[in-house]
Parts: structure tokens; sequence; C-alpha cells
């Protein structure tokens, strides 16, 4: 069911990196519903302390969800909510502060306006950012670049907008990340590979997946792990090598701590990027 290779520390030069929509914390939840906050984040802090991503992109965390995934890894985080004040979910960046350090981050909106908080286009019904910090890894030296987000569930044409602009941001092409740097795009598409976000993304960038290993749908909506279609990727620039790929689709105590299987990768940076 899940590819136990990748649960756990990884040395350098591989680098673990990981894309998880933790499912937002609901206000009120029925007895024993699967979606209960109280009942998920210790399953979900088992998983993350296992697999030990020193890059981890989460989606629909809010803040004290934020805070519980950095206390259960030990790491610092970047980004700010959706919502024009900061409030809201967030697409955060965490890392591992042992291995990397951040050199600069920004957080726009997916939008015609992408400097504008809490602005929205294309149909969207609500907010929509991403994420994009740039590291510098301080075993190997090399340099690197992220963007996190979450795509809108219901505007194909929003996704495919939103991919145009990420695309552009991940290949360097778009002010102010306008330089070439190995880059990884990671998130919840809320798309298959057969949508035409996904051909957008992927007319640059190369998906991380190998189609080798066992693929579950990545939005079980708490329900066991059966085949089907991935909405939730990690992609890369074609200079990022990768090692391993897998859907951890884990349930300690039988429990999901997510209605979202995490994504994991684990790359090798080229040794170019450092300086």
């Amino acid at each position: 069911m899940t590819d136990a290779a990748l649960l756990g520390p990884v040395d350098a030069p591989g680098l673990s990196v990981m894309t998880w929509n933790v499912r937002r914390l609901l206000p009120v939840t029925p007895p024993g519903s699967p979606d209960s906050w109280e009942r998920r984040r210790g399953p979900l802090r088992e998983v993350l302390q296992q697999a030990r991503p020193h890059v981890l992109g989460v989606q629909e965390a809010l803040p004290q969800q934020v805070d519980w995934v950095a206390g259960s890894l030990g790491h610092e985080w970047v980004g700010r909510g959706r919502d024009a004040d900061g409030g809201g979910e967030h697409c955060a960046v965490f890392h591992d502060p042992a291995r990397l350090r951040l050199e600069r981050w920004q957080q726009f909106a997916l939008s015609r306006t992408p400097d504008a908080p809490g602005s929205r286009s294309w149909g969207a019904p609500w907010p929509r950012v991403f994420v994009v910090a740039e590291f510098a890894d301080l075993v190997t030296g090399a340099r690197f670049r992220v963007v996190n987000t979450h795509l809108d569930p219901l505007s194909p044409w929003s996704r495919a907008r939103s991919a145009r602009l990420l695309r552009a941001v991940a290949l360097g092409t778009r002010h102010p990340f306008a330089s070439p740097l190995p880059t990884l795009v990671m998130g919840d598409m809320n798309a298959s590979p057969r949508s035409r976000a996904y051909r957008l993304l992927t007319a640059g960038l190369v998906d991380t997946w190998d189609a080798s290993t066992p693929e579950w749908s990545t939005f079980s909506h708490y329900r066991a792990p059966r085949e089907g279609s991935r909405i939730d990727w990690i992609l890369a620039t074609p200079d990022v090598e990768v090692e391993r790929a897998a859907i951890v689709a884990v349930r300690p105590g039988g429990i999901a701590p997510s209605d979202h299987e995490p994504v994991q990768v684990i790359v090798r940076l080229p040794t170019s990027s450092a300086r």
C-alpha cells in the first residue's frame, strides 16, 4: 500500500519533499466524524515524524494546524492566509533549518492581480494563493525554488489560467522570480493528469510521479486507499533528478489523518545550482 522506504530520514544529497492537503479544521464536527481535528492530529503528526520531509507544502491549513505541523517537525515556515487580511487557509511552506537556509519568499494571489492579497479571478468563488520560496542547501550548496499552491475546485478556467501563471514562475520567466533555478511545484491541484491544467504545467515541467509505483487516489475522503486519479502533484523542472516517489496512504491506528493522501518524493538537485 505504501513505499515504506520513503518513510524515514533521507541523507544528503537526497532531499525529501512532500505535499499534503491537511483538511481545514472545522469549528464543529458530529461525534465520531472522521473530520474531527482532535481525532486526526495525532495520526497526522505520526506520519510527518516518520516521513521527516526536508520541505513540506501544506494546503487548507488554518493557523492552529500550521502551528501543529511546525511543532511536529521542528521546522520553520513561511506563508499567510489566503484572505485579504492574511487570515484563512494557508499554503504554508515548511523547511528543515538544519538542512536548508531560506533565501527569500513571497506569496501571490492566483488572479489577474497576483500582487493584490485576497483577489480572485477566472470564476473562482474563493481566493487562491501560491507561495514561492527559495532555499540554499546547507550540505550540498545547491539553490532551488519551491512553489506551493491549492487550485480552485470548481472552475476549470481558473485552474488553467493559474497553471499558466505557475509555469511562468517555476521556469523563472516572471518577475520577481525571473531567474532560472531548479524548481519544485507542489499542491492540491483539484485536477487529474488528464486535465488541461496538467497539460499546461507539464509543457515545461516534469511530473515526478514514477509510473511503476502503485497509484492511489490522493483524495480518499477518509476511506480506505484505492486506485484512482492523483489530484495532488509534485512537478519539477527537468534539471531535478527524481529518485523515488510515493503516495503515502497510511492509517496510523486505523485513522486517516486527512481526506487527502500526502505525496512524497526524494530528489537530487544539480550541483550547478550551487554558488
